[in-house]
C-alpha cells in the first residue's frame, strides 16, 4: 500500500510537471533531425579514385579520419566543393576542411538568417540547415589545444539564433566566449591560440541537435534528449578522431538530460550540469561514466520548481545538485535566474574555468 503510494504521489508530479504549475510553460513540439546530412545520397553515389567513400551514417569517426589522410589535398578540396554540406558535417575530416565547406553550405543556403554564420574568422565545425537548423561553433584553436569544452544548451537553440543579442554570457556562443576570457584566452571567436593559462582552451558550442521549443511536453520527456545523445556520442568520438584531448562537457538545462543520456557512450573528462531538471539516472555512477561530475544550482533558478521525478517516460529524475546523487557542487550563490552561471565575477564561472583548464581537484 505504502508503495502504492508512493507512485500515486510521483504520478500527480509528473501531471503537475507536464501541466505547467511548476515552472513549466507551453512549448510547440518539434521533430527532431536524424540521420547523415541532406546530400549524403549523392556522396554514396561518388567515388575518389576508384574508391567508395565513407558512408556518413555508418563509418566510424576514426575510419573518416583514416581516410581523409589517404588523401591529397587536390582530393580533399574536390570532395568538399562537390559535397559541402557532408563534408563540413563529417565527424573524423580534417577541422579546416569542415570550416571551408560549412562557409560554402552557409552560402548556398542563401538565407539571411544564417548569413553571419558565414562571416571572416568564424569557425563553423557543422552546419544543418534542415528544421530549424544546427550549427557547432569553435572558439579557439581546436587543432591545438590542450583542452577542449563544449557547451550543450537546452531549449529555444538553433543555428538561426543562438548567437543572438541577449543578456551577456547567457546564450551558448556568449557562454563559450566568457568561459575562454575567464581561463585568460582571448575572447571572440578564430584560430588564434590566445595567451595566458586558458590559451590552449577551445570551447565549442554544440547546437548539433534538435532542441525544444519553450518548456512543455518536448522538455519534460526524454525524445529529443535521446536523439540529442546519440549525436553528442558521436561528436565527441569525432573529437577524439582528430586528436583532440578527453572534453570537459558543460550541459545547461535540457542539455543537460542529453548529457546524461550521452555520458557512458562519451570519453568526457569532466561532465558539469547546471540549472538541470535531472540527468535520467538516479546516482552520478549509474551514469556509467569515467568522467568526473559536477552539478550547480542558483538560488534563483526555477529550475528547482520543476519535480524531481520520473514518470512513464515525463520528468527526468534525481535532482544532480542532491546529496542522493552524489555529483562533487559547483559553487552558485550569486547565480541570477536560469542562464546566469557564466555571467563574469560569478563564483561558477570561476569554478567552471578551473574545471575546463583541468585544474580542479
Amino acid at each position: 500500500m505504502r508503495r502504492f503510494g508512493r507512485t500515486l504521489v510521483t504520478a500527480v508530479l509528473a501531471v503537475t510537471l507536464v501541466g505547467g504549475t511548476a515552472g513549466w510553460a507551453s512549448g510547440d513540439s518539434q521533430t527532431a533531425v536524424t540521420g547523415p546530412p541532406p546530400g549524403t545520397d549523392a556522396w554514396r553515389a561518388d567515388t575518389v579514385s576508384g574508391r567508395s567513400l565513407p558512408d556518413p551514417a555508418t563509418t566510424a569517426p576514426r575510419e573518416v579520419a583514416a581516410f581523409f589522410a589517404g588523401l591529397d589535398d587536390a582530393a580533399r578540396h574536390r570532395l568538399l566543393r562537390s559535397h559541402p554540406l557532408v563534408v563540413g558535417n563529417l565527424e573524423g575530416a580534417p577541422l579546416p576542411l569542415r570550416y571551408e565547406a560549412n562557409r560554402i553550405a552557409v552560402d548556398a543556403t542563401g538565407e539571411a538568417r544564417y548569413a553571419s554564420l558565414a562571416a571572416p574568422g568564424r569557425q563553423i565545425l557543422a552546419f544543418d540547415p534542415r528544421g530549424r537548423g544546427q550549427v557547432v561553433e569553435v572558439f579557439g584553436d581546436l587543432e591545438r589545444a590542450e583542452h577542449v569544452s563544449v557547451i550543450v544548451p537546452g531549449s529555444d537553440n538553433d543555428a538561426a539564433g543562438y548567437d543572438t543579442r541577449r543578456k551577456p554570457a547567457t546564450g551558448p556562443a556568449g557562454m563559450a566566449r566568457s568561459l575562454r576570457e575567464a581561463t585568460g584566452a582571448e575572447s571572440g571567436t578564430g584560430s588564434g591560440s590566445g595567451s595566458g593559462s586558458g590559451g590552449s582552451l577551445a570551447v565549442v558550442a554544440w547546437i548539433g541537435y534538435t532542441t525544444p521549443v519553450g518548456v512543455g511536453l518536448d522538455a519534460a520527456d526524454g525524445r529529443l534528449a535521446r536523439a540529442g545523445a546519440a549525436r553528442l556520442a558521436r561528436f565527441t568520438a569525432g573529437l577524439d578522431a582528430v586528436g583532440a584531448p578527453d572534453p570537459v562537457l558543460f550541459c545547461h538545462s535540457y542539455g543537460s538530460v542529453v548529457c546524461g543520456l550521452a555520458a557512458r557512450h562519451t570519453d568526457a573528462a569532466d561532465i558539469v550540469a547546471f540549472g538541470s531538471p535531472g540527468m535520467r539516472a538516479d546516482t552520478a555512477a549509474a551514469l556509467r561514466t569515467g568522467a568526473r561530475v559536477w552539478a550547480a544550482r542558483g538560488p534563483s533558478d526555477w529550475i528547482a520548481d520543476v519535480p524531481n521525478v520520473e514518470f512513464a517516460g515525463i520528468g527526468h529524475g534525481v535532482d544532480p545538485t542532491s546529496a542522493a546523487f552524489g555529483a562533487r557542487r559547483v559553487p552558485a550563490a550569486d547565480v541570477e535566474g536560469h542562464t546566469g552561471y557564466f555571467v563574469p565575477g560569478t563564483q561558477s564561472l570561476a569554478a567552471f574555468a578551473t574545471i575546463a583548464k583541468g585544474a580542479a581537484r
